[in-house]
């Protein structure tokens, strides 16, 4: 073997050893008789200073090589220096032990059964590529056994950056099924009495789903390798309906012809099974089965730690979905979809979160932020904040003042938490947007005849960063109109800086937008359908391959249906007594100028005809009546005072005191909202669905 090959193969055996006893290093020396001293011919896991100590060991010296070499056993220390501890076993030649292979453990202990069986076979290996000592001749290799050296390094390197079991198998696949001219591979967990397949290559899902579930006393090969620990070698079919006759259904099925089954071992216990099979019969060297022995631990314990890795993800992730809403509400003035993207490549969960909120007077509150960094503590973050949108949005208070208490909340969770956010309120009947941004892109506005519009406004400093108090924004918005909302994960990449993003998004929207059935569309359904069909056009377009993305993404749009102008009625009243029967007065004739009912019409009169008494009592003026038409009737009162009205506790004796209390039994809710000058008071009751779908200019 050429000096290079042997280099490579003995570095893939340190590396190996060091994994399968979960050392800090590794180390082979070379035993020169002549000179009486142990040579290093290849280390993994040493700095330079330690290499340097390790170079020339004298035979004699009281430490494990030296040992090993003498007892022609393995030897294992505690105190070694320069490790805590070191095992060492001789590498038999032809007339003796011809080196050792030593491995330094971070602490001191003996390694189990397994592990030395895998010390053994990987000394024997690395013995017979040295091939006898220096001036010794060589075993010659396989024409291939440089080739596989080669592979096995590139393995041990694909397995040390793997992170999940999909990657576990895809190095194995790549890696070690062409070397040995293998084409099956199936990995197999025990849990629970149960063999669970978590990944394959090679095989029709019809025979992965014969296989999956298996509970282990049914399944005799793998029973037995796993209760021994040692490799099972079958090289042909025929071998195994002879000894495994109750496995025919199985074998029958199988396309493969020559089986190995190896056992994965990780932490001292068995924890499944590496199958890797071959389509025709075939026979196995002993270079062979040694090799695929030691990779089996190797193996086992990178596939350990991946599946830790997807339990505790999978959790981050669930936690992270429940914190999202499942379902958009489907409201009067706004229909959306969103899409959330977590990182493909990314490690842990992100923060990125939206929402659509409904207001009162078919106002929408349309919300989408990010939460900087990933894992456990951002999701839960993003879910504390989240919530808190809800809370005060249902206050209705604006925007900028929504942001200075949400921007105070941020700060109290610590100097190292900041959140970007968009948070807007859509009036359908003044056909306008109202929103302040904290670190976060400003929405893009899509016209029905395709035209893009994205505001060139600065946001304000993130939440938890920024100082009260924020900038609040403006968009007229024509009806039909798109509103998209999103994360810097759709725009940004490492490929691709926020400009170019966002101009690329606006492409895409123009070309995707114009003229679809989402502007004008009469059904709820079809709505809803082209939104989602958008959404998955912007991902698609924008993020090609989500797989290798490292940061979450999130998209919001909205379809913004203004209120047409005959389902609004206003009428100004005077601050005096007169004021209640005006407003009664009106509230006949526009609701029947409607088409409701008279018994809505009655109620109607009540609730008005209350609230208008309150504000002439307790208020002052400009006084206002609006009747909105919509899935509901909503009356409004406004006022010049910012007085909070309370329901209050009558007695059996007081003359008044009860108006509030009749308001809230009339009407399926109500609620005040504070202007800059003055108060709304609202009530909403429901309409039959004939009457709300037949009114005239009434859009479902």
């Amino acid at each position: 073997m050429r000096a290079e090959e042997e280099g490579e193969t003995l570095a893939l055996v340190v590396r190996l050893a060091a994994t399968c006893l979960g050392g800090t290093g590794a180390l082979v020396h070379r035993h020169d008789r002549a000179a009486g001293r142990l040579l290093l011919v290849a280390a993994t896991g040493l700095s330079t200073e330690s290499e340097r100590e390790w170079a020339d060991l004298p035979d004699e010296r009281d430490g494990a090589p030296a040992q090993a070499l003498e007892r022609g056993r393995l030897v294992c220390v505690a105190g070694d220096r320069p490790g805590i501890g070191s095992a060492a076993i001789p590498l038999p030649g032809p007339d003796g032990p011809i080196g050792v292979l030593t491995v330094l453990t971070a602490e001191p202990g003996e390694p189990d059964e397994v592990q030395r069986s895998l010390l053994g076979v990987l000394a024997g290996w690395a013995g017979a590529r040295l091939g006898g000592g220096p001036g010794s001749s060589t075993l010659s290799a396989p024409p291939t056994g440089a080739e596989r050296s080669v592979q096995m390094g590139e393995l041990t390197t694909a397995l040390a950056e793997a992170v999940t079991s999909r990657d576990v198998v895809e190095a194995v696949a790549e890696y070690v099924l062409p070397p040995f001219g293998a084409d099956g591979l199936v990995f197999q967990i025990l849990e629970g009495g149960r063999l669970n397949v978590v990944g394959a290559s090679g095989y029709a899902q019809d025979f992965l789903s014969l296989l999956d579930g298996i509970p282990l006393a049914a399944h005799a090969p793998v029973r037995d390798v796993l209760r021994t620990r040692t490799p099972r070698f079958i090289e042909a079919k025929a071998e195994i309906f002879r000894r495994y006759p109750t496995m025919t259904r199985i074998n029958e099925a199988s396309p493969k012809e020559a089986v190995v089954f190896l056992p994965m071992i990780a932490s001292g216990r068995a924890i499944g099974l590496c199958v890797v099979s071959f389509s025709r019969p075939r026979s196995f060297s002993n270079e062979e089965r040694t090799l695929l022995t030691a990779l089996s631990g190797l193996v086992g314990q990178s596939l350990e730690r991946a599946r830790l890795y997807d339990v505790e993800h999978a959790r981050a992730r669930e936690l992270q979905r429940g914190l999202l809403p499942r379902t958009l509400p489907r409201l009067p003035a706004a229909r959306a979809a969103a899409r959330y993207l977590p990182a493909g490549r990314g490690e842990q969960v992100g923060g990125d979160w939206y929402d659509l909120i409904a207001l009162s007077a078919d106002r929408v509150a349309m919300v989408i932020g990010d939460v900087m960094g990933h894992g456990i503590a951002e999701a839960a973050t993003m879910g504390r904040l989240r919530t808190a949108v809800r809370t005060l949005a249902d206050l209705e208070i604006p925007p900028d003042e929504l942001f200075s208490r949400l921007n105070d909340l941020v700060s109290e969770l610590g100097e190292d938490f900041y959140a970007t956010c968009l948070y807007a309120v859509f009036d359908p009947v003044a056909r306008t947007c109202t929103y302040s941004l904290a670190g976060h892109p400003p929405p893009v506005l899509v016209h029905p005849d395709g035209t893009v519009h994205s505001p060139d406004v600065a946001p304000d400093p993130p939440l938890g960063a920024a100082k009260p108090p924020f900038e609040t924004h403006q968009l007229h918005l024509p009806d039909e109109s798109l509103l998209v909302l999103y994360t810097d994960g759709l725009v940004e990449s490492a490929t691709r800086d926020v400009d170019q993003g966002l101009a690329q998004l606006r492409q895409m929207l123009s070309r995707s937008a114009a003229g679809t059935v989402c502007f004008g569309a009469a059904d709820e359904d079809a709505d809803v359908r082209c939104l989602e069909e958008l959404c998955d056009k912007v991902v698609s377009g924008l993020l090609p391959d989500h797989e290798t993305t490292t940061d979450d993404a999130g998209l919001l749009v909205v379809h913004a249906r203004c209120t047409a102008a005959h389902d609004v009625a206003s009428l100004d009243l005077p601050n005096d007594p007169r004021a209640a029967g005006q407003a009664r007065e009106y509230v006949r004739e526009r609701l029947g100028a409607w088409g409701l009912d008279d018994e809505l019409v009655l109620t109607t009169e009540l609730l008005v005809s209350e609230l208008v008494g309150n504000v002439v009592r307790h208020a002052r003026d400009p006084v206002r009546l609006r009747l909105l038409r919509s899935r509901s009737l909503i009356c409004e009162v406004y006022d010049g005072s910012l007085t909070t009205p309370r329901i209050r506790h009558a007695s059996h004796t007081d003359e008044g005191g009860r108006g509030l209390q009749l308001v809230a039994a009339l009407s399926r809710r109500w609620g005040a909202r504070y202007l800059h000058d003055g108060k709304c008071i609202w009530t909403e009751q429901d309409l039959e669905p004939p009457q709300a779908a037949g009114g005239p200019g009434f859009r479902e």
